[in-house]
């Protein structure tokens, strides 16, 4: 299988219960829920992603002939590191095309592999972390996992609706945008009624890295 990725660069996780640990992401080219083209965002299923996800041209990005070529990219990403290889898998939709193949071929290399998706696909065994980030209007097919990671607020997808699944942590993330100190208050407020949910900041953006 060909991959395609816009992006591969080393940085910090910025986000929820992995934050602040060095890790080399993978940004796949593509998403089930929106082109990606701002002609086309008023009719997506998600609108208010901030991420690009178009094409290839991105740092470290391409198309990619074979698992083993795309995990030799992640590898050198990493830069000659030795311990606590770390890769998260995002996009776009990464489980468009994250595969078994892919999987075992970064496994092979020492990496412990983390996914970042939307819940409308699957995902296939050997991930040792899955954080899910379900979208109004959209099927959640991945209801378990490591993290959910709610975007909030959303019309028509209630926090209460999800604090059933079966996931180690719950966490609430203040959309970006305009409205960003009113939902971050917001979102503030629900965590304090309903304790089992939990703030989560994009502190790569507080603190000015990718």
């Amino acid at each position: 299988m060909a991959y395609s990725v816009k992006e591969i660069f080393k940085t910090l996780q910025g986000e929820g219960a992995q934050a602040g640990r060095a890790a080399v992401f993978c940004r796949f080219s593509g998403c089930n829920l929106w082109s990606g083209r701002e002609e086309d965002r008023s009719r997506a299923t998600c609108q208010f992603c901030d991420t690009d996800f178009v094409g290839t041209d991105g740092v470290g990005g391409g198309r990619f002939g074979s698992a083993d070529a795309l995990a030799q990219a992640i590898e050198e990403a990493w830069a000659g590191v030795v311990q606590q290889r770390f890769v998260v898998f995002t996009g776009g939709e990464p489980l468009l095309q994250l595969d078994q193949s892919l999987i075992e071929a970064v496994q092979r290399r020492g990496f412990e592999i983390a996914v970042e998706t939307n819940g409308t696909v699957e995902a296939p065994p050997g991930l040792d972390w899955v954080c899910v980030s379900p979208k109004a209007g959209a099927p959640l097919r991945q209801s378990r996992g490591n993290e959910l990671k709610l975007v909030f607020p959303q019309v028509g997808l209630d926090p209460a609706t999800l604090s059933g699944l079966a996931f180690q942590h719950l966490w609430l993330q203040p959309m970006d945008g305009p409205e960003r100190m009113a939902n971050t208050a917001a979102a503030v407020e629900y965590c304090l009624q309903n304790p089992h949910w939990r703030l989560s900041l994009q502190t790569h953006k507080l603190i000015g890295i990718p």
